[in-house]
């Protein structure tokens, strides 16, 4: 399949799906792995929007979420790659379901937003150097029936239930963003700022934001491919404001 010569970006959701459709550096969707992925995960879906629900919940819970494993090498961001680890972070399982969606013939692309995780971890937070913001949250945008669609397959199911969180459903019709709040109502996420949306995973803007924005420790290992090898499903969220610290 013919590969697009660059990346087209745009300030919010696509404005058209030309050129969201191709593989990409990223979007690897002739790899047989990515095919098997994406039909294994597909089934019998008769539709478009059937197709996408199915894709979201595949990359959502067969990928474990893991921030703690980052690196800056292009070689772990294709969506073949990430199918093969099994894990992978916000952006990554966002270019993984955006190249999903490729191969099914639905137009795709990666956004990146900043947030406000109010659930943060000790030791994730340590490692950001104390800052909240997570710079850079991926997401994938959807073209079915006609529209643009949000979608954030984060979040392994697993996950939400340990640190009773609420999870993100997506029904192939409305926006599925991290909600506000968790399971008991406390603050989850908070959305900032929205940079838009890539045809291509636009890792080069990821790796200068997280340079701007956290400490040398973490770009360094995410420079050398290294990551770290703390699982994140064991660590506790932080207390909420108010809340004792757990002991």
């Amino acid at each position: 399949m013919k590969r697009p010569m660059t990346t087209l970006h745009s300030p919010g959701l696509p404005l058209q799906t030309e050129g969201f459709l191709d593989a990409t550096e990223f979007f690897d969707i002739d790899r047989p792995e990515v095919r098997r992925f994406t039909a294994e995960a597909v089934g019998d879906a008769a539709t478009d929007k059937a197709r996408a629900v199915r894709l979201f919940y595949a990359v959502r819970d067969l990928i474990r979420y893991d921030p703690y494993r980052i690196s800056f090498a292009p070689i772990d961001y294709r969506a073949s790659s990430v199918i093969a680890a099994g894990y992978g972070w916000c952006v990554p399982k966002a270019g993984l379901l955006a190249a999903c969606a490729r191969v099914v013939g639905i137009p795709s692309a990666v956004g990146l937003a900043d947030v406000v995780n109010h659930l943060n971890t000790e030791k994730l937070r340590e490692r950001m150097g104390g800052v909240d913001v997570f710079y850079d949250h991926g997401y994938t945008a959807l073209h079915i029936d006609g529209r643009w669609i949000k979608a954030v397959p984060a979040f392994n199911i697993e996950l939400c239930e340990r640190f009773g969180v609420k999870p993100t459903d997506f029904d192939g019709e409305h926006d599925a963003l991290y909600q506000e709040h968790d399971a008991s109502g406390r603050l989850h996420m908070q959305y900032l700022a929205d940079h838009g949306t890539w045809s291509d995973l636009p890792l080069d803007q990821v790796e200068a934001d997280f340079v701007r924005h956290y400490p040398k420790t973490l770009i360094d290992a995410a420079g050398a491919g290294k990551g770290t090898p703390d699982s994140f499903e064991d660590d506790a969220p932080l207390p909420a404001a108010g809340e004792a610290s757990p002991r």
